[in-house]
């Protein structure tokens, strides 16, 4: 009999893994992208402190693009890095969640960088 393939589990154990090597701290928290079949999500988090500093979505009132799309993507990314900046954050560690860096995660990333974060 032929398992069916689990596409939720493989990313959950691919986050795990990148987990074990990526930690946020207060000089370089970390940028963390959750992605839904609807909306995206993204938090900067220190984890000695196990804190969230600054978190968007889609779902915010400044996002005009209300689904998860690559356009969507673009406006987090800027969005995100202006809080960010606001509250002094400059340089942070990218943590993909499992996902691979193509589509709107990439869209998400490249946004970011050129709205002024490091990473």
């Amino acid at each position: 009999m032929i398992k069916k393939i689990d596409r939720k589990e493989q990313r959950e154990r691919r986050h795990v893994r990148v987990r074990t090597k990526i930690s946020g701290t207060a000089e370089r928290p970390r940028l963390c992208v959750y992605r839904s079949n609807t909306n995206l999500y993204v938090q900067i988090i220190d984890d000695v402190a196990a804190n969230t500093l600054v978190a968007a979505s889609t779902l915010d009132k400044e996002i005009k693009e209300k689904h998860a799309n690559k356009v969507a993507a673009k406006e987090l990314g800027a969005l995100i890095a202006k809080k960010a900046l606001e509250k002094n954050i400059k340089t942070v560690v990218f943590d993909r969640g499992g996902y691979v860096y193509h589509g709107v995660v990439k869209e998400l990333a490249e946004a970011a960088r050129e709205a002024g974060l490091e990473f």
